[in-house]
């Protein structure tokens, strides 16, 4: 499911940007050029591939395909709609579901820029060198305030760290954002530096650094690199949506499903649940696409302090107030 939303992210991504400069956007491919993504996959697959005399080749290999299985995995534990029934058996629409969800999604996501670095270091690039120096430095700044940003929402949750678990809680209709719209906007903006999609890609500056830690690749392995990008915005947008706005959940659905007689288990609410969390999903794949045919690129030191000196100390005030609003909650019985 990533693989096919990151292809068709991109052919969104050039429509809508398009859009916004009143352009056509690809129209030759197939109908309305839905063909798009696969031309230009097959391009990717077909070029010459290119490895540099100088490189180490082993890790220069290694890294795109470190970077693209980070990314995949990370989205193994989304879970996409309720429970499905079907005899005496339950299914449910996610991959797997551990009891430390958050802890493997950061820690999955922490592993995905030693794609970066490696590839960087391997190219024997100077320019891929600096965007790899770039990208470590950018994902320890803004790791540590998405972290403390998300010890807040799992106080809020009730102290579970699993997924779905997370996700079923809003179930009555009050999504983690009417608790947490700080931790969202932290989370969010974070979320775009852990991606390196605009305004925060310093890590592939073109203006800058040619073609930043990806420089030296060509072909399939350059492909690697884009796609995953793409899988990391699309994971991203999923986990905001579960974690702040419900994933399957939406306002009166319980009174909605009352009303039609379903209970949990039928297929018409897992088909309801998918289409609302998918809805939401693609909201956010376009705010992030939005951003970055807007907003100009910030320039490093400007992304340095937006980290260690506004974003930091915006998660510890979030952090503070969130145990403050708890322990009111607690014994005011809100």
């Amino acid at each position: 499911m990533s693989l096919g939303i990151a292809a068709y992210s991109t052919w969104w991504e050039r429509k809508f940007a398009a859009l916004l400069q009143d352009r056509w956007g690809p129209s030759r491919a197939g109908w309305f050029g839905l063909l798009q993504p696969v031309a230009d996959g097959g391009k990717m697959l077909f070029k010459e591939e290119i490895i540099p005399n100088v490189a180490n080749k082993f890790l220069f290999v290694l890294a795109p395909a470190l970077f693209i299985i980070t990314a995949i995995v990370a989205g193994v534990l989304i879970p996409w709609a309720p429970g499905l029934k079907a005899g005496s058996h339950w299914y449910v629409l996610q991959v797997t579901d551990v009891n430390v969800g958050v802890l493997f999604l950061l820690g999955v996501t922490s592993v995905g820029v030693y794609g970066i670095m490696i590839g960087g270091w391997a190219s024997n690039n100077k320019y891929s060198l600096l965007g790899a120096l770039r990208a470590s430095a950018q994902m320890i700044s803004y790791e540590l305030a998405m972290g403390i940003a998300l010890i807040a929402l799992i106080i809020s949750s009730g102290g579970s760290l699993s997924f779905s678990e997370i996700v079923a809680g809003q179930n009555e209709g009050v999504a983690n954002i009417v608790w947490q719209p700080l931790g969202f906007i932290i989370f969010f903006i974070c979320a775009l530096a852990e991606t390196n999609r605009a305004p925060f890609d310093l890590a592939e500056c073109e203006t800058e650094l040619v073609g930043g830690y990806h420089t030296e690749y060509s072909s399939f392995k350059l492909g690697l690199f884009l796609f995953a990008e793409y899988i990391n915005m699309f994971v991203s947008s999923a986990v905001m949506a579960g974690f702040y706005f419900g994933g399957y959940n939406f306002p009166f659905a319980q009174e909605f499903y009352a009303a039609m007689g379903w209970h949990y288990g039928d297929w018409q609410i897992s088909l309801i649940g998918f289409g609302a969390y998918f809805t939401k999903t693609l909201i956010f794949i376009t705010l992030f696409m939005w951003i970055r045919w807007s907003i100009p690129r910030f320039r490093y030191d400007q992304l340095m302090n937006l980290g260690w000196r506004t974003l930091l100390p915006l998660s510890l005030l979030n952090l503070a107030l969130t145990v403050g609003i708890e322990y009111l909650r607690g014994h005011l019985h809100l």
